[in-house]
């Protein structure tokens, strides 16, 4: 097995709201993530499963989870198909120390043909 390898493209993601106690509702849907390919799976949040998107929204499972997030906290999601995700947004943001106690933004990137059809 390959070792080494990180995430390299992940949505931020905000908890909305938290209708019950085994779920929690995302301001990340269809409108910024590609499903095509399986659903974004929350990282680092060890038994959360992203469910049920809408355009707007998509909601976190979070049944399992042993710490589910607060409301107004930040979600880390890694798509499941990081191509058409990319086309959604209008710039990649370069972060590094992402799992350090500060990242920082390093970079912004146009995403030039974002929304092209031909």
């Amino acid at each position: 097995p390959m070792t080494g390898f990180a995430h390299a493209l992940f949505i931020y993601a905000t908890v909305m709201s938290a209708p019950a106690p085994e779920r929690r509702v995302l301001d990340a849907g269809l409108k910024a993530l590609a499903v095509d390919s399986g659903m974004p799976v929350p990282w680092q949040l060890p038994g959360a499963l992203y469910v049920r998107p809408s355009d707007e929204h998509g909601n976190l499972d979070v049944s399992a989870c042993s710490a589910p997030p607060a409301r107004g906290d930040k979600v880390l999601l890694v798509p499941g198909h990081c191509d058409p995700t990319v086309n959604l947004h209008d710039w990649y943001v370069g972060v590094r120390g992402l799992s350090g106690p500060h990242p920082r933004v390093e970079q912004l990137w146009p995403v030039a043909a974002r929304g092209a059809l031909f």
